[in-house]
């Protein structure tokens, strides 16, 4: 589908500025610890380092532990998949983090609403994780600028925000649930991991549009 363009999003940018992606969870130490790790490791697998330096991936929790650590079984997923958990440190969600997202990627609904209720403009670029792949999904990305183009994976990302909120009204989720990254937090390993599979292949097709290059095999 070729996504009607949306009203409202602005679609010039200074030249050069890279794409930020903000994902945000509650405490930023499990959910959105893992969603920011593993979007850098997809991008990185995917494209050259050029490239990927026109996207920048970052996280934060509307109750975020700031300064701690990403939890132990957080971390352990993030090896199982080849990325990398070192350094990471939680951050609480402030306005400036929102203010410069081009992308808010949540876990949930209700986190959905806490970024939308913090204003500036956010509700243009703010989706939950699962709502942002189905609408993905539904877009033609031969309608997208080639990432390789002038203005690179930055302006093909810019894009594509722009085309899934134009599409948000007309393609709902089967169920409330289904929109719904759930909280691993106190929670086994074994846990922790299938919300590493759920975040995993959600993000797989967010990847691939916004780098018009597929999985490796």
């Amino acid at each position: 589908m070729t996504a009607p363009e949306g009203r409202g999003i602005p679609t010039t940018v200074p030249a050069g500025r890279p794409f930020r992606i903000l994902h945000v969870s509650t405490g930023n130490v499990c959910r959105s610890p893992i969603t920011e790790r593993l979007t850098r490791h997809a991008l990185a697998a995917r494209l050259d380092g050029e490239l990927v330096g026109g996207l920048l991936v970052e996280s934060a929790g509307t109750w975020g532990h700031e300064g701690a650590p990403m939890e132990e079984h957080a971390a352990t997923v993030l090896t199982d998949y080849g990325a990398d958990p070192v350094g990471f440190l939680g951050r609480e969600l402030l306005d400036e983090h929102v203010i410069r997202a081009d992308l808010v990627l949540t876990a949930t609904r209700d986190h959905r609403a806490q970024v939308i209720s913090m204003g500036h403009s956010a509700g243009l670029r703010t989706f939950t994780l699962k709502e942002f792949t189905r609408l993905v999904r539904a877009i033609d990305a031969a309608s997208l600028p080639d990432a390789a183009s002038p203005g690179g994976v930055a302006e093909r990302a810019r894009a594509l925000v722009q085309a899934a909120a134009a599409l948000r009204g007309w393609l709902q989720a089967p169920s409330a649930e289904a929109d719904e990254v759930y909280d691993p937090y106190g929670a086994p390993i074994t846990y922790f991991r299938s919300v590493g599979e759920e975040i995993s292949l959600a993000l797989d097709p967010v990847v691939t549009a916004l780098t018009g290059v597929p999985a490796p095999a």
